[in-house]
């Protein structure tokens, strides 16, 4: 069983930045795809980066994309998101997910079946 803990959320201005962690635990986090996913209210959720820790390899949604950052640290078994030029539209709740395999599409949500709870991120100035 893979469990995820998220943390690092708050409230920055527009232009600001803010990185959200996923803590990791469970047998094979290293064998799994790990994404970060953000729902705001009245909106579906969306992925907004994702990394295969294995291979290395991340992709980003076009609405983040040169502005967010996915990382893995392979020493504290930690998911990091950086990001960099908030936009208002940024502000979510934003959740860590974790899929066994998504199938060349790595913002698919229903790949992912292990979910932290979330952490808010509001973009207000």
């Amino acid at each position: 069983q893979v469990q995820l803990v998220e943390s690092g959320g708050g409230s920055v201005p527009p232009g600001g930045s803010l990185r959200v962690s996923c803590a990791t635990s469970g047998v094979g986090a290293n064998n799994l795809y790990f994404a970060w996913f953000r729902q705001a209210p009245g909106k579906e959720r969306e992925g907004v980066a994702a990394i295969r820790p294995g291979g290395g390899r991340r992709s980003y949604a076009d609405s983040v994309k040169d502005r967010f950052t996915i990382s893995w640290d392979s020493y504290q078994n930690m998911v990091h998101l950086q990001m960099d030029n908030l936009k208002g539209e940024d502000t979510a709740m934003y959740y860590c997910a974790a899929a066994r395999g998504v199938s060349g599409r790595p913002f698919d949500v229903l790949s992912y079946v292990f979910w932290g709870q979330g952490t808010q991120v509001l973009v207000s100035s």
